[in-house]
């Protein structure tokens, strides 16, 4: 497996991740064992990189990854987002990242995950009556008192990168990336390249869009509530992967390992988080760490699917509101 270091000051880790919040909620059911077979099969393949939230199944997630690490935590980096609170029926009632919150979120996932540290430690979201430099200045606390590694941010805008790395380095920002959504070319990306911050970018298959056939969502599915899987929107989004198809039937690869491929192509700065719960499709997204491109064919994918061409934001408006990222 291929290594990429995680901004000038974070670690090295595999070219690909694996996003593990699938195992535990928003997609819908997933098989336990099938789940940890897929982490170990990760790390046997070299994927060093494991992303997870205290909240994917409030708490489920961590306690499924620290039994599948179990005995090689050395081989991976745990990257842990915190402060979204949830009720007892699931739902999403807040972020809260104030310093004392910080100490607490991570005393729970060190020891849900069965560890003395994580590697890289980030809030989910900008919390918005909690200014960043206090939510940074707590991390960087935990650095010193050896619990965590590195920083990381999710979701949040040129400014407030600027602001958290005046604090303490940032070795990576988690965002939306894939040839769908190429929001972070706009001005976030200068920004994180200007200040050697690195990207791990999730939602690289739009979310499971990507793929030789639609989803099929099931009530438990938050996609269904996705602008981009609904209606017309679906339907010409469908169109744009048809025709990333064709291009990837030409290259001789799956339309899956050329997005994900794509993705690894827009810097060396930049870590595709894959998110999978099969072991079948982990092989498949491994397998284009080996995919690269000429010029030629990175023209064709501009053409085919030029920056604003999928229908339907990313999240439903509500959701979008809360994201730094967008404002």
């Amino acid at each position: 497996m291929q290594k990429r270091q995680l901004g000038a000051t974070g670690p090295v880790v595999s070219a690909i991740g694996l996003g593990c919040m699938g195992m535990s909620h928003s997609y819908g059911p997933a098989d336990r064992d099938e789940s940890i077979a897929t982490i170990r099969a990760a790390m046997d393949a070299g994927v060093t990189l494991l992303d997870t939230g205290d909240f994917y199944g409030m708490g489920h997630n961590e306690l499924l990854i620290s039994e599948a690490v179990r005995g090689r935590r050395d081989e991976v980096q745990l990257s842990v987002k915190f402060g979204g609170m949830r009720d007892a029926d699931g739902g999403f009632i807040g972020f809260d990242t104030r310093p004392a919150a910080v100490a607490n979120f991570l005393a729970y996932s060190l020891q849900r995950l069965g560890t003395d540290h994580v590697d890289i430690y980030r809030p989910a979201r900008l919390d918005p009556s909690v200014p960043i430099e206090d939510t940074v200045g707590a991390i960087a606390e935990q650095i010193e008192k050896g619990h965590v590694r590195h920083i990381g941010l999710s979701e949040v805008g040129a400014e407030t990168i600027r602001r958290a790395h005046a604090v303490h380095p940032i070795a990576d920002l988690q965002i939306e990336y894939s040839v769908l959504e190429r929001g972070v070319e706009r001005e976030i990306l200068q920004t994180t390249r200007e200040l050697g911050i690195g990207i791990t970018a999730y939602a690289v298959l739009a979310r499971g869009l990507i793929s030789a056939a639609p989803p099929a969502l099931d009530a438990g599915d938050w996609r269904g509530h996705s602008p981009r899987f609904q209606g017309d929107n679906l339907n010409h989004n469908v169109a744009l992967v048809q025709k990333l198809d064709e291009i990837a039937e030409n290259k001789g690869v799956t339309v899956a390992q050329l997005a994900i491929a794509w993705v690894a192509a827009r810097g060396e700065d930049v870590v595709p988080l894959v998110g999978t719960t099969k072991r079948a499709r982990l092989s498949e997204a491994i397998g284009a760490v080996d995919v690269t491109f000429a010029e030629r064919e990175l023209q064709e994918i501009e053409a085919v699917v030029p920056v604003g061409a999928a229908a339907g934001t990313r999240y439903a408006a509500a959701q979008m509101a809360m994201l730094d990222s967008e404002r």
